[in-house]
């Protein structure tokens, strides 16, 4: 049987993934990548560089993933929020990526975070374009896009961070029946900010 070098990227790609979301970059092995992927660490040299340089592929794709699949549509703000919810809900690997990133990142930043500042902008843009904080000047709206992008961000993500908190402080049996209820409760808030005056 030929050698299927995608084939072989792809097993790498989803076993360096359940290793950087586990145990973050620092305590992640390229060894065990090697093992869960059947592949031999020069594959991963080979094709990625090096660990880090692999750990930032990931989180780069995992990003362009969310980016593609739902989009914030600025007259449907709090059903986006519904739909970004679930994405998280079904993917909570890159919850778990980002706050290793934030634990483990140091020093200039990389042509990775040029990308995504980018694509944040266009985000926030895309709010401001479409309506949000439309009685503000130009500047001040794309002030407001941006801290509103934020806010839903962190409405999301805080549930996936830290699910146990969530079961606890709602006094839910499951971390489902708590996720559930915070769904209800993120979507409605998104719906109010995306249509207070001076979001």
């Amino acid at each position: 049987m030929a050698y299927d070098a995608e084939d072989t990227k792809r097993r790498i790609f989803a076993a360096a993934t359940a290793e950087f979301a586990e145990r973050g970059l620092a305590g992640a092995r390229v060894d065990r990548i090697a093992t869960a992927a059947k592949a031999n660490k020069q594959a991963i040299y080979l094709y990625y560089g090096s660990k880090e340089k692999l750990f930032a592929a990931i989180l780069r794709a995992k990003l362009e993933e969310v980016c593609v699949s739902i989009s914030i549509d600025p007259d449907a703000v709090a059903e986006s929020v519904g739909q970004m919810f679930d994405w998280y809900q079904e993917h909570p690997e890159l919850i778990r990526l980002l706050l290793w990133e934030a634990l483990e990142a140091c020093g200039e930043p990389d042509e990775g975070e040029r990308e995504r500042h980018k694509a944040f902008r266009e985000k926030v843009h895309r709010l401001a374009d479409g309506g949000v904080a439309h009685d503000l000047a130009e500047e001040a709206r794309v002030r407001a896009a941006q801290d509103l992008l934020f806010t839903i961000m962190g409405l999301i993500a805080w549930n996936f961070a830290v699910p146990r908190t969530c079961r606890l402080v709602l006094d839910e049996e499951t971390e489902q029946a708590a996720l559930a209820r915070r769904r209800e409760t993120v979507v409605e808030t998104a719906r109010r900010l995306a249509t207070t005056p001076d979001t």
